[in-house]
């Protein structure tokens, strides 16, 4: 196996194995967006999810990225790359050129050349984005644009167990709750 190959595998494997070992799904999240922009030898990376109602993408992790260009504005569903939201990976190699760009000066100043902009999806249905940036001109290989889909899904894997887990933990108590008040117990803390 090349040098390469064992560096996405072992990344790639380190991100199962957290997504499999908790349900703290911040941690998961910063850990495989500091994991895919080192592997991927780019300036930074972020996870935004979709809110639904907005139709905003919302950052929920990030790494690389100055605080200023993190909080440049709302970042709009249906205008920032919106072919990401249709479940395709959109590779932008020019910012200062592309239109699909909603913050292009903001980009630019923050040193952005390049984006890549990966589809969150489960079961066919895309619930926000994982994007990389980099510093300078770059075409992605067949192979890295693979690597950076399998994480992605693997991400969107670990959000949906930890909204499932919190939507099954929150039913469990208010059963527990009506339990309570209808049998006149007091539950002990």
């Amino acid at each position: 196996m090349k040098a390469r190959e064992k560096l996405y595998f072992d990344s790639f494997r380190e991100v199962v194995k957290a997504v499999h070992s908790t349900l703290d799904i911040q941690k998961v999240l910063n850990m495989l967006v500091r994991k895919v922009t080192q592997v991927m030898e780019v300036k930074g990376g972020a996870i935004r999810l979709l809110d639904p109602n907005r139709r905003t993408l919302e950052l929920v992790s990030s790494y690389g990225l100055s605080k200023k260009y993190i909080e440049k504005g709302t970042v709009d569903a249906d205008r920032s790359m919106a072919d990401a939201m249709k479940g395709k990976t959109i590779c932008i190699v020019n910012v200062r050129r592309d239109p699909r760009i909603q913050y292009q000066r903001e980009a630019v100043d923050e040193g952005i050349y390049g984006i890549v902009s990966v589809p969150l999806t489960i079961k066919r249905r895309v619930i926000g984005v994982l994007r990389l940036y980099t510093r300078k001109p770059r075409t992605f290989s067949r192979a890295e644009i693979h690597f950076v889909e399998a994480l992605a899904e693997i991400g969107a894997i670990a959000i949906e167990n930890a909204r499932m887990y919190e939507r099954v933990k929150k039913d469990y108590e208010d059963v527990m709750s009506d339990i309570y008040t209808f049998t006149g117990f007091r539950r002990s803390i």
